[in-house]
């Protein structure tokens, strides 16, 4: 039997078991598993499965209502697009950004914390491959069932290279010498003393958030840490085109905001990460600024600033307040 990530699964002709997409005259999708003697079922007739059974990839097929549906294996974006969902899945323009920055390769040894419904580990196990390692955490066991289900369909069997643990990453992550881990997750910031202890020198964390300010605090937190050089971050927006004759513009509608991305490699042990010499923004950084996940909380700050008022008799009218950012240049001298 080949292995469940193997080529028989995505090419030559259909066989029972496989995953068959349906392309309607108006472009719609259909997806399901070819079984011997079922039929498929639209509101434009039926046909029966057996009719696909042998047939290659890219056969016509007709209804009892005379209506024409393409058939093809459903690529990988499209299944994870249509697969059931527990939590919201990671999109394909998304999950191809984590393979290509977080540096994917087969073989790897991944942890993965924030499984959901299973996207971006199905991702992650066809890059790595048999003789990789995917150790996914996730806290709750409904998202943990879902994810199992989708990533066993697509696959066809258990992936070899899988593990699924449910519970909090900070509190179970036992792996050592992990080449990447991915952290799709409320609050990335809390895990990273146990994943900079996981990854091996130059591996890569890279987390995936919702918000900016998730993304100001995790970003925060790494410089703080110390065991990671300086982090990147960004976004990415899809906008498809519609091409016929002369008719060549922007779809009207595109896929925005969907989360940012950040990446940071891990340093060698002892070793502190070379001091920024980039200039902030102007006006970025008060002198009472205190960072995040620091000592100092708020009512700290604002008792600062307030002594700094009455002593110095500051009469600029800057304001003051915590600016949500940080840097090692605060006086933007290069």
């Amino acid at each position: 039997m080949s292995e469940p990530t193997g080529a028989a699964r995505r090419r030559g002709p259909f066989q029972v078991g496989d995953q068959v997409q349906l392309t309607d005259p108006k472009g719609r999708h259909y997806t399901f598993t070819l079984e011997s003697g079922k039929n498929f079922h639209t509101h434009k007739g039926s046909f029966p499965h057996d009719e696909l059974i042998g047939a290659p990839e890219g056969t016509v097929v007709r209804t009892t209502g005379n209506v024409a549906y393409l058939a093809l294996r459903p690529l990988l974006p499209d299944y994870v697009l249509s697969m059931p969902r527990g939590a919201a899945v990671v999109y394909p323009k998304d999950a191809g950004q984590i393979l290509a920055m977080a540096d994917i390769f087969p073989g790897a040894r991944v942890v993965e914390a924030g499984v959901g419904s299973g996207s971006l580990s199905t991702f992650l196990l066809r890059a790595i491959g048999d003789q990789g390692m995917l150790h996914s955490y996730e806290r709750r066991a409904d998202f943990a069932e879902i994810a199992a289900q989708n990533v066993e369909r697509y696959f066809g069997a258990p992936h070899p290279a899988w593990r699924l643990t449910v519970g909090d990453l900070q509190d179970n992550l036992s792996d050592t010498d992990v080449d990447r881990v991915i952290l799709d997750m409320l609050a990335p910031w809390e895990c990273l003393e146990p994943v900079s202890k996981a990854l091996v020198p130059g591996g890569i964390l890279c987390a995936y958030v919702a918000t900016t300010t998730q993304l100001a605090r995790t970003v925060e937190a790494i410089r703080e840490h110390g065991t990671f050089n300086e982090p990147s971050a960004w976004e990415t927006m899809v906008r498809t085109w519609h091409v016929e004759g002369l008719a060549v513009r922007p779809d009207h509608r595109m896929i925005g905001h969907t989360g940012f991305l950040l990446t940071a490699r891990r340093l060698a042990d002892g070793v502190e990460p070379p001091m920024r010499r980039r200039r902030p923004a102007k006006g970025a950084y008060g002198e009472d600024y205190v960072g995040w996940g620091t000592a100092k909380d708020a009512s700290a700050a604002k008792d600062a600033a307030a002594a700094k008022d009455a002593g110095a008799g500051d009469a600029s009218g800057a304001d003051r307040r915590p600016s949500g950012g940080q840097d090692d240049t605060p006086s933007g001298d290069a």
